[in-house]
């Protein structure tokens, strides 16, 4: 069991003289507008480090999207680093706040207290006989995909040590609450609020229709075993979208809740449901209507 009660939201006042920003890949706009923000930062005292993430920073700004924060999660969860997201697109999940928004934000961060939430992370390692792997991380899903196209995967999936079912589908989704509005929900898993601590396990087209998505508590254990029907078969193991792992027939995935949270820094305008609102275009039907009458 790794879960603890760590409040979800906390707030409190950041004493930053060490920043560090993170720019998307392959992207100069946000290199360009990095230069900006490390000045801006230096003016008021504030030492400044690029794409570069040490133990001593006190917060670490994001200039890019969710995927560019996902990158980063693992070491700012290890670090307990607090994160603050800019997107340099449309409004994300993650990056929430906007570049305009950016020194505003800044200016009653440095002023004020924040509010930070403590996201959950999962961890997962393979087991074989060859081989137990390093934990890796997930702020979102850790997922197992099929490498035949036209194969089923059958994984056999245990909750502490309790038999679940075997799953016969393409995959399965391991998400975090934060990561139910990824993949998970593509996959018609159900939304999640942040601040719950939950596992949430959703087959990808499944063979069988009464395979639906299942709610687990955070401090459950689970082993999802790869159950080839040809040997030589093989199943990928991706984490917040990067594969990592091959599976082979008997292997074992393990998925647990990690010690460490991400400190999220969020917005005090913008909500979880204004986010949700925006993303996926709640009320868009009502708002239609009345603009045309």
């Amino acid at each position: 069991m790794t879960y603890n009660s760590t409040p979800f939201r906390t707030t409190r006042r950041l004493s930053i003289r060490n920043a560090g920003l993170i720019t998307k890949k392959d992207d100069d706009r946000p290199d360009i507008y990095a230069v900006t923000l490390a000045q801006w930062l230096q003016a008021r005292g504030i030492s400044v480090t690029l794409n570069d993430i040490v133990p001593d920073l006190d917060i670490i700004i994001v200039l890019g999207g969710d995927g560019t924060l996902l990158h980063i999660a693992e070491t700012a969860a290890r670090y307990s680093i607090p994160v603050l997201g800019i997107n340099m697109g449309n409004l994300g999940f993650l990056t929430e706040l906007t570049e305009n928004e950016t020194f505003r934000a800044l200016e009653k961060i440095l002023d004020s207290d924040v509010t930070i939430e403590n996201r959950l992370m999962l961890r997962a390692r393979l087991l074989s006989e060859e081989q137990q792997t390093a934990y890796r991380y997930a702020l979102n899903d850790v997922v197992i995909t099929k490498n035949v196209l036209d194969r089923l995967l059958d994984l056999s999936t245990v909750a502490d040590g309790q038999y679940i079912t075997t799953y016969r589908a393409d995959g399965l989704i391991f998400s975090s609450p934060t990561g139910s509005t990824a993949y998970n929900l593509s996959a018609g898993g159900p939304l999640v609020y942040p601040g719950l601590a939950t596992i949430t396990v959703t087959p990808i087209c499944p063979f069988m229709l009464s395979s639906r998505p299942i709610i687990l508590p955070a401090d459950k254990r689970i082993k999802t075993r790869y159950e080839a029907g040809n040997r030589s078969d093989l199943a990928q193991v991706i984490i917040d979208g990067q594969p990592f792992w091959e599976m082979k027939n008997g292997d074992e995935l393990e998925i647990q809740t990690a010690k460490h949270f991400l400190q999220l820094v969020v917005s005090s305008t913008r909500d979880y449901f204004t986010i949700l609102r925006n993303k996926l275009h709640w009320g868009y039907q009502e708002k239609e209507r009345e603009e045309a009458r």
